[in-house]
């Protein structure tokens, strides 16, 4: 094998590593399914001003259509995901700081029975309305 023919041999070599390596970052930072465990936990604010209990839960670039919220004896449960922006899923990952994926969130309420007033999103934030029962 000639000099020439070794180094082209050794670059391409080289490339098709680099394109391995990034295929298996894709692989590693792939989005699960919605049945995958939750990957990240959004912050909560809690408020209380008499009989009514404000949530806030920071949820920027989630869709509504894509989050769920469950009322029970113990709290509250928030789940959903916020999917990786299509024009990322071919790219190369220089910096992954914003979760993405599944994501769940129990909150526990002050003492009492609540019934699930208002749910909007507001500024990023999921905003619950929660009211104390008689």
């Amino acid at each position: 094998m000639r000099s020439g023919e070794r180094n082209i041999w050794v670059w391409a070599e080289a490339l098709d590593l680099l394109q391995g390596s990034e295929r298996l970052q894709r692989r590693i930072f792939a989005i699960e399914t919605s049945h995958s465990p939750p990957c990240w936990q959004p912050a909560v604010d809690l408020f209380q001003d008499g009989d009514e209990v404000t949530l806030l839960v920071a949820l920027p670039g989630v869709d509504s259509r894509l989050i769920e919220v469950e009322l029970d004896a113990t709290g509250v449960l928030v789940g959903g995901e916020r999917p990786m922006p299509s024009p990322c899923h071919r790219a190369a990952i220089h910096r992954l700081e914003i979760p993405y994926g599944r994501f769940e969130r129990r909150i526990t309420l002050p003492p009492g029975h609540f019934s699930l007033h208002q749910q909007f999103l507001e500024n990023g934030c999921l905003v619950l309305v929660l009211r104390q029962l008689a």
